[in-house]
């Protein structure tokens, strides 16, 4: 099983937010934001503050999948 992001990426187009903003808005490091772009794990504090700073809950920005993600 896999960690994808998609539905998180979409949500920022959406909102018309670049990485780097939900980096400022939520107060993660660019480093959290490489691991999801490559679909690997990042904290559950992470998470939180992620769904906070873009109110919205864990499962609208991540999924499990069984396909690896694309490098």
């Amino acid at each position: 099983m896999f960690f994808s992001y998609k539905k998180l990426w979409k949500l920022l187009i959406g909102r018309e937010m670049k990485k780097k903003d939900l980096c400022a808005k939520a107060g993660i490091s660019t480093a959290t934001i490489a691991k999801m772009v490559k679909g690997e794990s990042i904290t559950t504090d992470s998470l939180l503050k992620i769904c906070v700073a873009l109110d919205c809950d864990v499962s609208d920005i991540m999924e499990l999948t069984r396909i690896a993600p694309e490098k």
